[in-house]
């Protein structure tokens, strides 16, 4: 969500080389933006403002995302259980929704940033979904960073949704059950065509995975930033790719010193 002053700084990032170049920039960060509601209830403000000045970090995190070469950003925006809100504040994250495409969108897309949404969108009223398919259709030919947004988002709710649609394929005679394999499930996933996060970086000091990415995590690194969401800026997420950068990543094998 990058606001029109942000344009040229995003077009000045993008024709940067990648800030640490000798270490390359993990291919796909996922973020769980936590913390807005008590960012702002510390500082003694509605917890619109809280919604609010996160936008504003997920701007800084695009910039940040494209000045270090990553090719994708995915934000947990709302989530499946996001709906036991108060309506209040529902109807304000959808307004905070409705701005981004209305003033976002079109300098995303000419910053060559190409927007995927994951997540359920059987039940969404018409409006909140046309703007989704609007962001996805606009941005389609883009070719630099892939911003996916998880919304009306679960991770046991797209697994349940694959699992569904394997079945009726087994149902209709298109697929045979011995022929399931991984990549058949992650084919069936919202996530197809995606690579898996390399890195999820959450804020506000929580460790849970509160049912983001359950399949696409299995391997993935987590770094937990202490700061709330609305705080987190170019020197957070450096700081989150020096502590990957400190991960021996396995998958399960031994490291490359072991003897």
């Amino acid at each position: 969500m990058v606001r029109s002053e942000g344009a040229r700084q995003i077009g000045d990032a993008a024709g940067a080389a990648p800030e640490g170049a000798a270490r390359p920039a993990p291919r796909h960060v996922a973020i769980i933006m936590d913390g807005n509601g008590r960012w702002a209830a510390s500082r003694g403000l509605p917890r619109f403002e809280g919604h609010r000045r996160g936008v504003e970090a997920v701007r800084r995190a695009v910039r940040s995302a494209i000045t270090l070469g990553i090719h994708y950003l995915t934000i947990y925006s709302f989530s499946s259980e996001n709906w036991r809100r108060p309506p209040s504040e529902i109807s304000e994250l959808m307004g905070l929704l409705k701005l981004f495409v209305r003033s976002d969108l079109a300098d995303l897309h000419a910053n060559n940033v190409r927007v995927r949404v994951i997540g359920d969108r059987a039940d969404l009223s018409g409006d909140i979904a046309g703007l989704l398919d609007e962001a996805e259709a606009r941005t389609r030919a883009n070719t630099g960073l892939t911003l996916v947004v998880a919304f009306n988002y679960g991770g046991r709710q797209e697994i349940l949704r694959a699992v569904r649609r394997i079945a009726a394929a087994v149902a209709e005679g298109r697929l045979r059950p011995e022929e399931i394999d991984l990549p058949t499930i992650t084919e069936a996933l919202d996530t197809a065509g995606i690579p898996d996060p390399d890195l999820v970086i959450r804020t506000s000091g929580e460790h849970r995975l509160s049912n983001f990415l359950t399949w696409q995590t299995a391997y993935a690194e987590y770094v937990i930033e202490p700061g709330f969401w609305p705080d987190f800026d170019h020197a957070a997420f450096l700081a989150a790719l020096d502590e990957y950068h400190r991960r021996d990543r396995r998958f399960g094998g031994l490291s490359a010193g072991a003897g």
